[in-house]
């Protein structure tokens, strides 16, 4: 699989279900793989592979929540839209708690099968473009000093100047410069902008300063 495009992948035990899938998506122009097992996906998967998954609910050997939580816990997944004949309630909730987008009857309306997958594909992006700008923003983290990143905890926190200085046993005038080189570093044009790097970090990363 490239990590490149972003790619619909089918996994379905179902033959003519994943030949129409494929048919249907690939109609609207976009790129499909199709695999006739979990196990099938798992062995050829690239960990940065970006899309989302149609995945089927019952199959042989590992089933399609049985997949869903082995991906989730090498982190987070690629959206999930679970497809099923059997479905029941215990069960879309059990895929909607894993983080699946959507949970539909085998066969999918057309219309309402391709809206799920745009939707699952824009969250894909939107959850790509923040990791990306999480990266950045770890990078500019990286470059802080211990004392600056001290100041930076506490300019997240909300306090003053003052009450860092009084915190860090330093002079106001020592936390001036050390905020205005840690914003430099952060890339930061004012104090709005550098708690929403620090926001998208935690969203990206799920993990603090």
């Amino acid at each position: 699989m490239a990590d490149d495009p972003e790619t619909v992948f089918i996994i379905d035990d179902e033959e003519p279900v994943r030949r129409s899938l494929r048919y249907l998506l690939e109609s609207v122009k976009l790129r499909v793989e199709a695999f006739d097992s979990a196990e099938a996906f798992l062995s050829a998967r690239n960990a940065s592979a970006c899309g989302c998954i149609v995945l089927d609910v019952r199959m042989p050997g590992i089933s399609g929540p049985e997949l869903m939580d082995r991906l989730n816990r090498g982190g987070p997944s690629i959206p999930i839209i679970f497809l099923s004949a059997h479905g029941d309630v215990p069960l879309a909730v059990r895929a909607m708690r894993g983080g699946a987008i959507d949970f539909l009857q085998k066969p999918p309306n057309s219309q309402v099968f391709l809206e799920c997958v745009r939707r699952a594909l824009e969250h894909s992006r939107r959850t790509r473009d923040e990791r990306a700008e999480a990266a950045a923003v770890d990078q500019r983290l990286a470059t802080l000093t211990a004392r600056e990143r001290e100041v930076l905890e506490g300019l997240i926190a909300g306090r003053s100047n003052k009450v860092i200085a009084r915190q860090l046993e330093i002079s106001y005038k020592t936390v001036e410069a050390h905020r205005g080189r840690l914003m430099r570093k952060m890339a930061a044009s004012n104090y709005a902008e550098l708690v929403n790097m620090i926001v998208v970090k935690r969203r990206g990363t799920g993990a603090s300063l």
